[in-house]
């Protein structure tokens, strides 16, 4: 039965993704469940660590509990160990010690790695893996260089140091955890433009996705862009420009959000809020009081989410680009989806059909049950199921009031968003033999 079992495990690379994803949040858990994770005076109970241990490892950024004043050093420490897990994906972090011990990386690991970075082929994996860890600490050190260089105006080196690192890993892995005290995220820095300009760095360059990331270091020898990253950058340059400019018009003139900043602060905080919603989970401005329209804007937002194998979370933006090109090729009466002159194969289109309906369907679902165990506006609850699903972490002050019912539907909510729908649904199905036959075609009445 045990060997059964063990063979059942591995005969899917989802099923080792969603399996070990879930063996590192019970883990998170225990460390921080431990008097020595929590702060002198404050005790955590198990459902706030498993809380906390999934928004971590998802790098989502909701939590139940204040990161800066509730948990000790050693347990914000767990708590980045967890970020930078997540972010990387557990795979990516096993490679990395198989480098160092100078193991062979087996077949079956290398399947694991193309599924967990979202990639068509096992080709050039170990090189991507290589590079994504290159990347990441890159960025980071480069990011929390800068932070530090700006909190030493505030603190002493040795803190304003542990303030920039935290901080950088956090923003580039887009979990959006913060150790600034109060749930107040960055509302202190709404127009301060050297850490607007560096987190909205470290949030796109961790959304942008690391294959992205590698065309754009190799574009000086290749001298071109592959199909995906130009239809990534195309979006995600669309989205963040498009919602820096409605939220700037809808809160220009709001009294409890920018009305009192200057208008490089409007600017600044605009961006930012465009920025984060794409999974990140940093907030300038209180988002309670956002306008109500503002707040479904930022719920489209967060749906959409970043790109795919990237440290976000949402359908990805090359899902929103390929529905976008399904529905302008039905308008003009075309057969195919064409994207900077290629064409994208139907495979290609079904599937984010097939995200995109699976993903409203949970938000939805949960939303109706959050509906039931909260009593919170509609709205409220909406923007927290979505927050979670695509691994955001922005909240409108929801998070710290859910009930135990609740805090269970966003921990799940949480877990879905980061492996996905699709890997979920594959880990949980049989696999299915190839069909040896085709129905006859039929038609209904669409529209």
């Amino acid at each position: 039965m045990f060997a059964k079992g063990i063979r059942w495990l591995y005969q899917s690379p989802p099923r080792t993704l969603v399996l070990g994803f879930a063996a590192i949040i019970l883990i998170g858990a225990v460390l921080l469940s431990l008097p020595a994770a929590a702060a002198p005076g404050e005790t955590t109970g198990w459902i706030d660590a498993l809380f906390t241990a999934t928004s971590a490892t998802c790098v989502t950024g909701l939590v139940t509990v204040d990161t800066g004043t509730h948990y000790s050093v050693f347990g914000q420490i767990v708590i980045l160990l967890l970020i930078q897990i997540g972010g990387l994906g557990f795979m990516t972090m096993a490679t990395l010690f198989a480098f160092f011990l100078k193991r062979k990386i087996s077949l079956r690991e290398r399947l694991i790695l193309q599924e967990a970075l979202n990639q068509s082929s096992i080709e050039g994996i170990i090189r991507l893996v290589r590079r994504v860890v290159y990347y990441a600490l890159a960025i980071e050190a480069a990011g929390a260089i800068l932070f530090t260089s700006r909190f030493l105006f505030q603190m002493p080196l040795g803190k304003a140091a542990y303030y920039g690192v935290f901080h950088a890993v956090s923003f580039f892995n887009n979990a959006g955890f913060d150790i600034m005290g109060q749930f107040r995220s960055l509302t202190d820095y709404a127009s301060d433009p050297l850490v607007n300009i560096v987190t909205m760095l470290l949030i796109i360059s961790g959304g942008l996705g690391f294959v992205v990331l590698s065309d754009l270091t190799d574009i000086r020898h290749s001298r071109r862009l592959s199909l995906h990253s130009k239809v990534v950058l195309t979006m995600t340059g669309t989205l963040i420009l498009v919602g820096a400019v409605v939220i700037f018009a809808f809160e220009y003139s709001n009294p409890a959000t920018m009305k009192h900043l200057s208008l490089g602060g409007k600017i600044l905080s605009a961006f930012m809020q465009s920025v984060s919603p794409r999974t990140a989970g940093v907030n300038t401005i209180d988002l309670a009081g956002l306008r109500q329209a503002t707040q479904f804007f930022m719920i489209v937002l967060m749906f959409i989410g970043a790109s795919p194998g990237s440290t976000g979370g949402g359908i990805k933006t090359t899902t929103f680009a390929t529905l976008l090109g399904a529905v302008w090729a039905m308008i003009r009466g075309k057969e195919d989806v064409v994207m900077f002159k290629h064409r994208l194969a139907q495979e290609r289109v079904y599937k984010a059909l097939a995200v995109t309906l699976l993903s409203l369907t949970l938000v939805l679902i949960a939303t109706m049950v959050l509906s039931t165990t909260e009593d919170h506006f509609f709205l409220q609850i909406l923007f927290e199921v979505t927050s979670a699903f695509g691994t955001v972490g922005l909240t409108m002050g929801l998070t710290t009031q859910l009930t135990l019912a609740g805090k269970i539907i966003i921990i799940l909510m949480m877990f879905i968003g980061r492996l996905g729908p699709l890997t979920l649904g594959y880990a949980l199905t049989p696999k299915s033999g190839r069909e040896l036959y085709r129905h006859a075609e039929g038609k209904i009445i669409i529209g």
